[in-house]
């Protein structure tokens, strides 16, 4: 009986392996991308401007390794953001194991488990750009002076949904990471990993209520000047400490989201890529080591899966007092003419206290999925 049950169990082995050893690897591909094209116009009395650009042109493709592997490659092929040079990139590179719910891991380069706004698709975020605080908070043109990196870093991270209600909804979502600390395409410098994670509570269906932490260093190695006015030479590595609390309402068409940022941490003067000198390493002590930011949207259909109102109080405090905020008061309109075809307009007053004057900004976008 014993050799029988070997026998059997050897056998279903055997047949299990070879199925394994017969399925494709990578499903078959596949492929997406959108472009987003604008017009811009900064209405100020002594300096207007307006100029047609491309925002964003992207392709994708992914699918699955075996059963449990997602993976995806992600470029960016009109050129990178104004202080990342002309180049197009890679903006993503991941490859995730799906096999439990409850506990995902990812590795790669994508987007850093920070705020609810960060990891939105760029069109679904629904404005003429993401919100300031999210934008120098995040990683996107952030004021450590990395380079712009959309807000993505490489690294791994596990993720996961726990406690399903009765019907099957999870009421927890956590994830946490360990990346470089130095943005898109670029190896540690100084060995410290950025920390980051966050979780978030769905009480109800449609909502979040979440709260996010990072605990990390930007770093470079060149020349800087130190407190005395002496230049020196070596590794400058800059703590960055940050903590965001967020809340979100989503169903349908209706989006209902706000945000705070806080950070504490110096930047350096200049990105590399502003810097003629690429080992300029002086820090900016003019902006100070800490900074905040919040913002509260609301996008409200009018004709469903058509026409949406919008508007948006988006603040930034870049030395987290009120003699630096940036304050932009948004409205406007999204129109889709399909769901793979949308217009967005709108108009931002924009109330810079270093300046003496309010100015206006004015933004048509034209946004394709494909």
């Amino acid at each position: 009986m014993k050799k029988l049950i070997a026998t059997i169990l050897f056998a279903g082995t055997s047949l299990a392996v070879t199925a394994q050893e017969n399925k494709p690897l990578f499903t078959p591909p596949e492929f997406s991308g959108y472009m987003m094209g604008e017009y811009k116009a900064t209405l100020k009395d002594d300096n207007n401007s307006n100029t047609f650009s491309l925002r964003m042109i992207r392709v994708s493709v992914g699918g699955r390794i075996l059963d449990d592997f997602e993976y995806k490659v992600q470029a960016q092929i009109n050129g990178n953001t104004s202080t990342l040079g002309e180049s197009p990139r890679i903006v993503d590179m991941f490859v995730e194991w799906q096999k439990h719910s409850a506990f995902k891991v990812k590795m790669g380069q994508f987007k850093r488990p920070f705020t609810f706004e960060n990891p939105m698709h760029p069109i679904d975020q629904g404005f003429m750009s993401y919100s300031q605080n999210v934008t120098k908070l995040s990683g996107f043109s952030d004021r450590t002076g990395e380079q712009a990196s959309n807000g993505r870093d490489i690294g791994v991270q596990v993720q996961g949904d726990l406690l399903p209600n009765a019907n099957g909804r999870n009421l927890l979502h956590y994830q946490v990471g360990a990346f470089n600390g130095q943005g898109i395409n670029t190896a540690d410098v100084d060995n410290r990993k950025d920390i980051i994670g966050g979780f978030w509570v769905m009480p109800v269906e449609g909502m979040r209520i979440g709260a996010f932490g990072w605990a990390g260093s930007n770093a470079r190695r060149g020349s800087y000047t130190d407190v005395d006015g002496n230049v020196q030479n070596g590794l400058v590595s800059l703590g960055q400490y940050r903590y965001v609390i967020s809340a979100e309402y989503k169903k349908n068409d209706l989006q209902l989201r706000t945000e705070y940022i806080h950070s504490t941490g110096y930047g350096f003067a200049k990105t590399i890529n502003e810097s003629s000198d690429k080992s300029n390493a002086n820090i900016n002590y003019a902006d100070g080591n800490k900074a905040d930011g919040f913002y509260a949207l609301g996008i409200v259909p009018i004709i469903k899966g058509r026409l949406c109102g919008k508007a948006r109080y988006d603040l930034y405090r870049k030395r987290a007092d009120w003699s630096t905020s940036l304050t932009q008061y948004e409205v406007g309109l999204n129109y889709k003419f399909h769901k793979n075809l949308e217009m967005m307009c709108e108009y931002a007053l924009v109330d810079d206290r270093t300046l003496t004057k309010n100015y206006s900004i004015l933004e048509f976008q034209f946004c394709v999925r494909f």
